[in-house]
């Protein structure tokens, strides 16, 4: 299914009823919304929140649109938008105060129904990205987790990031370059 197909059912939906259309458009892109969050942020809990908060902002930016700015919209770019500024705020917040007592041995919510042996792999799977990506330049790894977490394509990243598409392309490249030298072996380039 291309963005086209997920797109337009949405957009139509948003501009006919905004209570119908958002629940189709969080339906749409949350998967992708939340992948993007929590290798952002590195932790499921942190991930949650920083989804729940970037859909709010949009229903609440929603119904303040005029129905021809909604026909316009591109919802996958709009909503990473929404989410890569979240998180530098949130950021930037966490660096003005000191951090709560460490809770990194705290185990992650894992969904009930899924294999002991998978919720372990992908807790151990997403500490050790989400430490690699902890060590990138901001701007590399929003780059970098918006290219191969959401496969979001280049011009959409420029739109997020508000930078020319040869900026992005050489944020996502350093970017791999260092995650292959802290790992190497690991990461392959697809940009």
């Amino acid at each position: 299914m291309t963005e086209t197909d997920i797109r337009l059912p949405i957009v139509t939906a948003l501009t006919e009823d905004l209570d119908t259309g958002f629940v189709a458009l969080f339906d749409g892109y949350r998967n992708v919304v939340f992948s993007a969050a929590l290798r952002l942020c590195g932790r499921w809990a942190d991930a949650e929140d920083l989804t729940a908060e970037a859909f709010l902002r949009a229903y609440r930016a929603l119904a303040g649109y005029e129905p021809q700015r909604i026909a316009t919209l591109q919802p996958r770019p709009w909503l990473m938008t929404i989410l890569a500024n979240l998180w530098r705020n949130a950021a930037r917040s966490a660096a003005r105060h000191p951090p709560p007592a460490p809770l990194d041995d705290a185990p992650e919510a894992a969904d009930p129904g899924e294999p002991t042996e998978r919720v372990a792999e992908r807790s151990e799977t997403g500490r050790e990205l989400a430490a690699l990506l902890g060590e990138l330049p901001e701007e590399q790894r929003l780059a970098v987790v918006l290219r191969h977490v959401a496969d979001l394509p280049i011009a959409e990243i420029a739109s997020v990031l508000g930078a020319p598409e040869g900026t992005v392309k050489s944020h996502i490249s350093r970017g791999l370059k260092r995650l292959r030298l802290l790992y190497p072996g690991r990461y392959d380039e697809r940009s």
